[in-house]
């Protein structure tokens, strides 16, 4: 299969068109450097062998676009083809990048305190998107569909839906703080 990876415009649109780096990558360039800067010192990329890892921009710019693509731009081979790699490599940089990122889940995920003003404008947005009530619900989702890049390994026909899609059905409300 020929490759010839794409990977090289993504600086040019990082600083020249960056919402088209955000539609490979679904992420805003200034929010890739800031997730590069967490991951990579992780020991994941480093290794002892005489054959180099890819560099760790490379392999989260291959994690992102694979994640962020569903259907027919989803495959490992594609994903290859775009990235001028091969699958085992996509695969690979998809396992690392994800295991840094699950070591750092408490950097990239944490709620402010309740009395916070991060806090305050999250409610504030809350209540004048929806109603009074749900002022306190500011980690809330409405049923929305997450679409899966692939049929899941166990039980996977239950993910299946009527328009011939694997999704996961979202519902879940996290109130800032019990009264």
């Amino acid at each position: 299969m020929m490759r010839a990876s794409q990977l090289c415009l993504l600086n040019h649109f990082a600083d020249h068109r960056p919402h088209l780096f955000l539609g490979h990558l679904r992420v805003w360039p200034e929010i890739f450097d800031r997730i590069l800067d967490q991951i990579s010192g992780h020991p994941i990329f480093h290794n002892d062998s005489d054959n180099r890892q890819a560099p760790v921009a490379i392999q989260l710019a291959v994690f992102l676009f694979r994640a962020g693509h569903y259907g027919n731009a989803a495959s490992l081979e594609d994903v290859a083809q775009w990235a001028g790699f091969s699958v085992g490599s996509v695969v690979n940089f998809s396992n690392r990048v994800m295991v840094a990122i699950l070591d750092e889940h408490d950097t990239f995920v944490n709620m402010p305190p309740h009395d916070s003003e991060d806090m305050e404008r999250a409610c504030t947005f809350t209540e004048s998107r929806a109603c009074p009530a749900w002022r306190n619900g500011v980690f809330a989702t409405d049923g929305s569909s997450i679409p899966l890049f692939e049929k899941p390994h166990i039980f996977g026909e239950t993910f299946y839906d009527r328009k011939c899609r694997y999704l996961l059905n979202c519902q879940v409300c996290t109130p800032t703080h019990v009264e």
